[in-house]
């Protein structure tokens, strides 16, 4: 896997920088693909938009992933790694012994040919791609897809190149540092797959042209304060100007510094130290 530049015979080359990771050239797996309805344009049930800037885009198919890892004591061969349109990571077909097909997302270092498996013994060799209960993980080890409940399936750790640390193991709950900083606890039941997920210079990637985000389905965006004021608060003025009040939304949100998160939910009762560095100050 490298970032490739390519020589700049057009202007859109110039600046181009793709990631281009080790992928074989089978196509995907029509049992576990299908067909994704319309895009919804950031409209939500009722037409409203709620989520600007989206529409368009090129088409894409959907691949089923297993993020909950529930075949046990199943040994399974890696078939290839393949290409997903719809993470940042890259994707493993497994088939396992009995002639099952998975996907699963591919952690770096897993190559064509090797043997995974998940299960709830302890393994003889902590190889990278096995799913194990957090309980039976090694401390400092890195590991991906972590579930936040047993059996809910991963919801951790799924980006391209990440990773979570496991820190410690006390009483049923295992204390795991995230990406982001943030140290929480979790049930020590909770399945985990070792390693750290691959493509991780997906974020180092240049798209080179305007178009491109367009192919990702990313419309243009355009700032407040260039807007009339019929158009956003912030707009309007001589020159460049945002009328000296707080950045706000189009409606009149209070866009930086003001806390989105619920202070007090079931979740951050087991959160031990915020992405911030603070700890989380109890009810």
């Amino acid at each position: 896997m490298a970032i490739v530049r390519t020589r700049p015979i057009t202007s859109t080359q110039r600046y181009q920088a793709l990631n281009r990771p080790l992928l074989t050239s089978a196509s995907s797996e029509p049992a576990l693909t299908k067909a994704r309805s319309h895009g919804c344009g950031g409209r939500n049930c009722h037409g409203r938009i709620t989520m600007r800037r989206r529409g368009g885009g090129h088409r894409r198919l959907l691949r089923s992933i297993d993020f909950f890892r529930d075949k046990l004591d199943v040994e399974a061969r890696v078939q290839h790694i393949a290409y997903d349109p719809n993470r940042s990571a890259t994707i493993a077909l497994l088939v396992y012994a009995d002639g099952e097909k998975r996907y699963i997302p591919a952690p770096e270092n897993l190559a064509i040919g090797d043997r995974v498996m998940s299960t709830n013994q302890p393994p003889q060799d902590y190889r990278v791609g096995w799913s194990l209960p957090l309980s039976l993980v090694p401390m400092a080890m890195p590991i991906h897809c972590v579930e936040l409940l047993p059996g809910k399936g991963a919801q951790l750790a799924r980006g391209a190149g990440v990773s979570v640390q496991l820190l410690a193991i006390d009483a049923g709950k295992a204390t795991i540092r995230l990406p982001s900083g943030e140290v929480r606890l979790v049930d020590a039941r909770c399945r985990a797959t070792l390693g750290s997920l691959g493509n991780g210079e997906h974020n180092r990637r240049s798209l080179g042209k305007a178009g491109r985000n367009r192919w990702l389905g990313k419309r243009p965006r355009v700032r407040g304060v260039v807007m009339n004021p019929v158009d956003h608060p912030m707009g309007g003025g001589e020159g460049r100007s945002s009328g000296g009040g707080h950045p706000v939304s189009p409606w009149g949100q209070l866009s930086k510094g003001l806390p989105t998160r619920k202070r007090f939910r079931d979740a951050n009762t087991q959160i031990l130290i915020r992405r911030n560095g603070k700890k989380l100050r109890r009810r």
